[in-house]
């Protein structure tokens, strides 16, 4: 396109804010109109930038890229061009994308005159968008972007899809690229290229990464601050996704889990107890190991002849109702646990009913995989599924599951809603804390943002800690699982009286 129809085109259409507000009717805020700028100054002066923006979750991303998109072709339907967009997932992102844009041009000067062609292409007269998935997996047909090539969630995009797939897009173009999304770890693709892009405005002093974190949209939209703030609170400031989705700040995909900030906040002034407190509620929550012909505790003795043989582990969690009652969130202070190695079912089905009896347990959580489905169905049997208004809940364990018990549990850690008894320096204590400390994590690619967690060291026996356990740590992080249950029969749960805490129920070895 010349020059000189470039600019007639522009006079007719307006500038972007122009035609945001007039023909969209979705003005643009402050803080989308400056990276917008930059863009369609590459774009129309054939400068062939490459730019990063980095927006908090529901700042008005999306609509900034629609937006733009819609003025391009707009501004080419007569010269001809074409657009390319590329999204981590065909379903439901490619296609969001898809709708979006056609959503934008709905309006008074395009409704009726753009059409959709294949699926994935939107056309205005002789401008085109073509609109791709970046999995692994998809195959993606030859396009030439010539107008614009942009990665949507740039960090949940594979670099080498990236750069096999849609860089050469541009390549005989000299496009203007555009990385959009928020942080995540170091290693993503959007981290990587703002790295890039960040040494190049330092050498041309050329504004290349626009970052546009909560706080800043909160001074435009005072709903947005309220609602970060919600989600703070809920989460607490230094969860992964409230640091990365609303404040745009780098974790690391790997490490430990529970860092000694973490770990302090999950420390209380409470002491352990072996029996309830009258007018409290509790619950018991499990993690269920095999069988072995030979039972005994997994810290007290040798690890058997199996250093590999995980343990039941049992916690007993002291539930503070009274704050969901009063509009708050649940409290969940333990104080007591137990790790059983190599217990026949039938034996430990019997200590736990027993147990439940003696905390008056309003909530069984247990882990019903594998090996654990059969101590789970007995439990049920005894004491009635959550579901249908008993007490026991079940869990199966899956990547997924797991995965959201992790994020969950760093949550409630975060927020100060778990909380540990004093150490008292007995062996499954410090077995618990070594299980804290020595928990890694990894978090993977992609949307899902699926972490992997637990304890990765060989499993063996000093003689104080079994190592390359998790046991006691996966029991107590089930209290996440506890805190999506309302309480049993729609009350609050049993409630120890003070006639029963004073008499002790024979709870097997507990």
């Amino acid at each position: 396109m010349s020059r000189q129809l470039s600019r007639a085109l522009r006079y007719w259409l307006g500038d972007l804010a122009t035609f945001s507000r007039l023909v969209l009717k979705q003005p643009l805020r402050r803080y989308q109109l400056e990276p917008a700028a930059a863009i369609l100054r590459s774009v129309l002066q054939g400068q062939g930038h490459t730019f990063a923006v980095m927006m908090a979750r529901q700042a008005g991303k999306n609509e900034l890229s629609a937006q733009l998109e819609a003025y391009l072709l707009n501004l080419y339907r007569r010269a001809g061009g074409q657009l390319v967009k590329a999204s981590p997932t065909y379903k439901p992102q490619t296609l969001n994308s898809i709708l979006r844009l056609c959503d934008r041009l709905d309006n008074v000067w395009n409704t009726g005159q753009y059409r959709r062609r294949e699926g994935y292409i939107v056309e205005l007269d002789r401008a085109r968008a073509f609109f791709f998935s970046a999995e692994p997996s998809a195959r993606v047909v030859g396009a030439t972007a010539s107008l614009l090539l942009e990665g949507d969630e740039a960090q949940d995009i594979a670099p080498v899809k990236w750069e096999k797939d849609f860089t050469p897009m541009g390549a005989s173009t000299n496009v203007t690229t555009v990385f959009w999304g928020t942080a995540w770890t170091s290693s993503t693709l959007l981290a990587q290229r703002i790295a890039f892009l960040e040494q190049q405005q330092a050498a041309d002093r050329v504004q290349r990464v626009f970052r546009v974190d909560a706080d800043e949209v909160a001074a435009e939209v005072p709903a947005y601050g309220d609602f970060v703030r919600a989600q703070t609170g809920r989460l607490g400031r230094n969860h992964p996704l409230i640091r990365t989705q609303f404040f745009l700040e780098l974790v690391d995909g790997s490490g430990g889990l529970f860092p000694l900030s973490r770990r302090a906040l999950m420390r209380g002034g409470h002491s352990r107890r072996s029996i309830p407190e009258p007018g409290h509620h509790y619950a018991l929550l499990i993690d269920v190991a095999g069988e072995d012909e030979t039972a005994g505790s997994v810290v007290e003795r040798h690890l058997l002849e199996n250093p590999r043989r995980d343990a039941t582990a049992i916690t007993v969690v002291d539930v503070d109702v009274a704050a969901r009652s009063a509009g708050g969130l649940r409290l969940y202070r333990v104080v007591d646990r137990k790790l059983v190695l190599g217990e026949r079912h039938t034996t430990l089905h019997g200590q736990i009913l027993a147990l439940a009896r003696l905390w008056h347990a309003g909530w069984v959580v247990v882990d019903a995989t594998g090996v654990g489905a059969g101590l789970a169905s007995f439990l049920v049997h005894a004491l009635g599924d959550a579901a249908r208004g008993g007490r026991v809940v079940r869990v199966e364990f899956s990547p997924g599951v797991k995965s959201d018990m992790g994020w969950a549990f760093v949550a409630l850690v975060e927020t100060g809603r778990y909380q540990e008894y004093v150490e008292d320096e007995t062996p499954e204590t410090r077995q618990f804390w070594y299980e804290v400390e020595a928990c890694k994590y990894e978090v993977g690619s992609g949307p899902e943002k699926r972490m992997r967690w637990g304890v990765w060291e060989a499993p063996a026996y000093d003689g104080l800690i079994a190592r390359g356990h998790d046991d006691l740590l996966l029991s107590a992080a089930l209290c996440t699982v506890l805190d999506r249950q309302p309480p049993p029969g729609g009350a609050v749960g049993d409630v120890v009286e003070v006639a029963d805490a004073l008499t002790e129920v024979d709870a097997g070895e507990w």
